[in-house]
């Protein structure tokens, strides 16, 4: 199988003031120089995105979420609830972020809901706690090693799924 992967990173907050689009262009930048990845952006704030068709041509997902009340936006929750089959058979990874949890208590409710959507969730996150002290004063993420180094590995697990998947799915048609 050859081509780079399509992975949409989704950014699940949509409040003002919000840090999951500096959060995700942080990401995004992480990948930029691998070969074996494209990256759709969808922002949930942006109501004109026509989602479905982006999840549906994805080949894996990275979830940018905070952390809000010990759980995960409910916009987020609003878009994983309204499709189905666009999630199927594909994994997710996910990138959080908030004050002492890092947001670690939004991914594992976000893995119980992918799990009925038969969605193979990355053991590998990228985790920001204190989220506001990465932030640098022109809003953008401040460079760190060991984070750079946590998007990599779990970015390796994500495209060994992804590949395993689309062939799996290729070759033998997923039902749910």
């Amino acid at each position: 199988m050859s081509g780079p992967l399509r992975v949409a990173v989704i950014i699940g907050s949509t409040r003002p003031g919000r840090l999951g689009p500096a959060v995700a262009a942080w990401f995004a930048d992480q990948a930029v120089p691998r070969e074996d990845v494209t990256i759709d952006l969808i922002d949930l704030a942006d109501a004109d995105t026509p989602i479905g068709p982006r999840l549906a041509t994805a080949d894996a997902f990275v979830v940018v979420t905070p952390e809000y009340n010990h759980s995960f936006p409910a916009p987020l929750k609003q878009v994983i609830d309204a499709f189905s089959t666009e999630w199927r058979a594909k994994p997710a990874a996910f990138v959080s972020y908030g004050g002492i949890s890092g947001g670690l208590r939004a991914v594992e409710q976000l893995r119980q809901v992918f799990a009925e959507l038969h969605v193979v969730t990355i053991r590998d996150t990228v985790s920001l706690h204190g989220v506001w002290s990465h932030v640098g004063p022109d809003g953008r993420l401040i460079d760190d090693a060991a984070r750079s180094g946590a998007a990599s590995a779990m970015l390796n697990r994500l495209v060994w799924w992804a590949r395993a998947l689309k062939t799996a799915r290729q070759t033998t048609p997923y039902a749910a």
